[in-house]
């Protein structure tokens, strides 16, 4: 009791542990990309990297898929995660220049979890599996290059030559993809 007393005291008079004084708050967006961290259960094609160990809102997921169009391919995303995470779901650009039809040559990525589907009970998990997916089977319902879509839709085999062409590095059109095979 006398100590409760004399800590309620130190208080009062502005004076505070060392302990206490030293030890900075995490945020909630923190304390929750913590945990998701923490709990990722990422597939064999997938890791991920910290630029800055000390800082878990900023960091890249690097996807190798090892079937479909984009096999033996290795592109790198990079997540901010901002200050109202969960509530609001973290800004991810594809760092690869892709021809893809959900990626555009900026890096934008038009997955709807990330948009207008985002809820705060998904994960950076989910996220994972939802990039991962696009690589698997790309969407030419919702693109953002709306001429790599047109292309999926009408001629497959046209679209997977280009898709092999902008892995090696080489021009699609006149665009110049640099080399993204591992």
């Amino acid at each position: 009791m006398i100590k409760l007393f004399s800590l309620k005291q130190q208080k009062k008079d502005g004076e505070t542990t060392p302990k206490a004084g030293s030890q900075k708050k995490a945020s909630a967006a923190q304390l929750r990309i913590t945990k998701d961290i923490n709990e990722l259960n990422l597939p064999k094609t997938c890791n991920t990297e910290f630029p800055d160990p000390d800082d878990l809102l900023n960091f890249k997921l690097i996807i190798s898929p090892d079937e479909g169009f984009y096999r033996d391919g290795r592109f790198v995303f990079n997540f901010k995660v901002g200050p109202n995470y969960p509530h609001e779901p973290p800004k991810v650009k594809c760092e690869t220049t892709v021809y893809h039809p959900n990626i555009d040559l900026e890096g934008n990525v038009c997955l709807n979890i990330l948009r207008e589907d985002w809820k705060p009970v998904l994960t950076v998990n989910s996220i994972v599996y939802g990039l991962q997916y696009l690589f698997l089977e790309p969407n030419p319902e919702d693109p953002l290059n709306k001429e790599a879509a047109e292309l999926l839709q009408s001629n497959r085999r046209q679209f997977e030559q280009n898709v092999q062409k902008s892995l090696r590095g080489g021009y699609v059109g006149s665009y110049y993809f640099e080399r993204a095979l591992k």
